[in-house]
């Protein structure tokens, strides 16, 4: 599934939150990552970052988009980042 995270989240845990979804997905821009998931994966990444936020001030959406063919993306003005698979 094609999996598109965008959060806001205090300052504190920012670098926590970017190093952890670092490892599942690509960073577009700030506070905002893009993906393919697998449902296990999904449920890893709302796991982790469900122990690194806090509820109460943090907001993270996570898009699920069942298959990329669905999405149509378009980019205005310059890209943060090209997406990329370094493992």
């Amino acid at each position: 599934m094609y999996v598109i995270i965008v959060y806001d989240i205090s300052v504190e845990r920012v670098s926590k939150v970017c190093q952890f979804l670092r490892q599942f997905l690509n960073w577009i821009q700030n506070s905002v990552f893009e993906g393919e998931l697998t449902k296990s994966e999904i449920a890893r990444v709302k796991k982790g970052i469900n122990e690194i936020i806090n509820k109460e001030n943090d907001s993270v959406i996570i898009y699920i988009i069942h298959t990329e063919d669905a999405l149509k993306k378009e980019t205005i003005g310059i890209k943060k980042a090209e997406p990329c698979n370094i493992i």
